[in-house]
């Protein structure tokens, strides 16, 4: 078998496997709704917490009492 006719029985093979869709157009415009949906959420403030806050001190902390350490880690990334 060629590739050719492998390629047109797997066609036909797919073509019985799967149905045909139907009615693949939506009903209604949904970008409306998804506007309405931001709109009526209030804006979220990101708070940080204090454990990020002590990690990041902690992680700055060690680079400047271990400089030795920026090399090593710059290797890594």
């Amino acid at each position: 078998m060629s590739n050719d006719e492998i390629t047109k029985e797997m066609k036909e093979l797919l073509k019985q496997a799967v149905a045909p869709v139907k009615d693949s157009e939506l009903r209604r415009d949904l970008w409306p709704q998804m506007l309405a949906k931001l709109e009526e959420q209030p804006a979220t403030v990101h708070v940080i917490p204090w454990f990020d806050w002590a990690l990041a001190a902690l992680a700055g902390a060690t680079l400047i009492f271990f400089p030795g350490i920026i090399p090593a880690l710059f290797y890594h990334l």
